[in-house]
């Protein structure tokens, strides 16, 4: 029988097969973006909780109202955003979820779709499985700053959407106000609609502030903006998230997610609604700033380059041109199979595998992990061969 292909991308996703080269290999993972220290006991507890108070069947279709009560609540302390959690905000099984419902539901066949790339690796499968096709724009490197030129110039009479990702996973790189109201001069007198991936939006450092979508009142009328409680809460394994739109765009999401997942995980949203409500410790941005700073300082002993600290996400971004001048996927795959530490090579990023010798790190990672990893890139000399 021949099946039909769906998307461009590889068959299995370069987080997979890093990971399992990892594990092959006994190397220390800083491929796949998740933290390896536990999660508040606090949060536990309330999961535990739930379990055991009878919080078991099926919740409402939208979310448990107590969770999406508690993230408008949030919002509006934070950032000082009214949300309305009966129309605007909708729970999901993850956030990749959630950008693959928006995506379904805005897109026909033969839309175009903008990507700032390097990109999330699902985008561009998530776009082409509803139909649409792609138009890939570069960001500007080392910075990965918008061209905000090249995004104009993108734009056609097909172009039904355009998604962002801030704080931006691969690079770590920010928005700032600027940025959206560039975005919005684009857009305006347009039909064009916005995805705004914000999963690490309170993993912002160095005293800055995160942009949301949300505050731009031009922007927000035309957004779906997506979230992560597994990037805030250490807790990706829960694989919960949110879709925060306006009434029109929240009722397609959900004529859609009615028929996919309908409900998510009951325990789980009442633990997170719990949490959300009874106050939250540190704050997560000053605790990962810690890792990311204390990495950085690890890798000065080594021959890798970073170009600029991550502002944001628990990505880090480095060359290894000193070391190799081996195709990024190849130095990645070496890196792991001979000084054992699991990295993302950043080619994976890009539509057309564009290569800058530039691999990811994640520093979201016990102390003892990145010494650990960071004594055998130690190790490297510069200059060497190719293996």
């Amino acid at each position: 029988m021949n099946l039909p292909k769906k998307h461009s991308a590889a068959d299995t996703t370069i987080f997979t097969v890093m990971s399992a080269l990892a594990q092959q290999y006994n190397a220390i993972n800083l491929s796949q973006g998740f933290p390896d220290f536990p999660i508040d006991a606090q949060l536990g507890n309330y999961l535990s909780e739930a379990a055991q108070n009878g919080w078991n069947q099926y919740a409402p279709m939208p979310g448990l109202p107590m969770l999406r009560n508690a993230v408008a609540k949030n919002f509006q302390q934070r950032h000082g955003i009214d949300i309305n959690p009966d129309t605007e905000i909708t729970i999901t099984p993850g956030a990749t979820y959630a950008i693959y419902t928006a995506f379904t539901a805005i897109l026909q066949p033969g839309d175009e779709v903008i990507v700032l790339e390097p990109a999330y690796d699902s985008y561009i499968p998530n776009i082409e499985m509803n139909g649409g096709k792609v138009v890939p724009v570069a960001l500007k490197a080392p910075t990965f700053e918008v061209d905000w030129d090249l995004v104009k110039a993108a734009i056609t009479a097909k172009t039904k959407a355009i998604i962002v990702n801030t704080p931006h996973n691969p690079t770590g790189a920010t928005w700032n106000k600027e940025d959206w109201d560039a975005l919005a001069e684009i857009v305006r007198n347009t039909d064009i609609i916005i995805l705004s991936d914000e999963v690490y939006e309170q993993l912002v450092y160095d005293g800055k502030p995160h942009y949301s979508v949300l505050q731009h009142p031009e922007l927000r009328e035309r957004s779906f903006a997506l979230y992560s409680f597994g990037k805030v809460f250490h807790n990706t394994g829960w694989k919960i998230g949110y879709c925060i739109a306006p009434p029109a765009f929240t009722q397609a999401f959900r004529k859609l997610h009615q028929f996919v997942a309908f409900s998510i995980n009951t325990p789980a949203q009442y633990a997170l609604a719990a949490y959300l409500e009874n106050g939250i410790q540190e704050p997560v941005n000053i605790m990962l700033q810690s890792k990311r700073d204390y990495f950085l300082g690890l890798m000065k002993e080594t021959p890798f380059t970073i170009l600029q600290p991550a502002g944001g996400s628990y990505f880090q971004l480095a060359s290894y041109e000193n070391i190799s001048d081996l195709p990024d996927t190849e130095f990645a795959q070496w890196l792991t199979k001979e000084y054992g530490v699991a990295t993302i090579p950043v080619s994976a990023f890009y539509s057309n595998r564009k290569d800058d010798k530039l691999i990811r790190f994640c520093f979201a990672k016990k102390e003892e992990t990145l010494s650990s990893a960071v004594e055998k890139l130690a190790e490297i000399g510069t200059f060497q061969p190719n293996p």
